[in-house]
């Protein structure tokens, strides 16, 4: 793994990093190339698999499935794949420790969330009052 220094390296020679198109003062997204066909086609399938798990990779693509769509959602949990795999690699003694499909509900912040749920009222035209519940 001496050829890719950093995980990013590897991701970008692997292009499964988003792209950028710059002209001008305007920056617009684009396909991330071809890259090792063999190597995005296991990633696919791998990421295919992680998808109908319930674990932290499977909770990652049901996240972005809802806002980006099928196909950059399992290119999101190949790259995660290839990331993970990369650590692993690099470091002979690392591990893998699964972080648990709750992991984004678990390390959600409660005042933030309200905050932008407050918020999203407010511009669709109501007055919020919040008051705290009793049990």
């Amino acid at each position: 793994m001496s050829r890719f220094p950093t995980p990013e390296h590897l991701v970008s020679w692997a292009k499964l990093c988003p792209r950028t198109i710059q002209s001008g003062a305007k920056n617009t997204t684009g396909p991330a190339g071809q890259g090792n066909p063999w190597l995005k086609g296991a990633l696919g399938e791998a990421a295919n698999a992680a998808a109908r798990t319930d674990t932290f990779l499977g909770a990652r693509y049901r996240r972005i499935v809802k806002r980006r769509g099928h196909a950059k959602a399992l290119v999101a949990v190949a790259r995660s794949l290839l990331v993970i795999t990369w650590h692993l690699i690099n470091d002979p003694d690392a591990s893998y420790q699964e972080l648990g499909s709750d992991w984004h509900q678990r390390h959600l912040n409660p005042a933030r969330k309200t905050r932008d749920l407050v918020r999203q009222l407010q511009a669709l035209g109501h007055q919020v009052t919040l008051e705290p519940v009793s049990v």
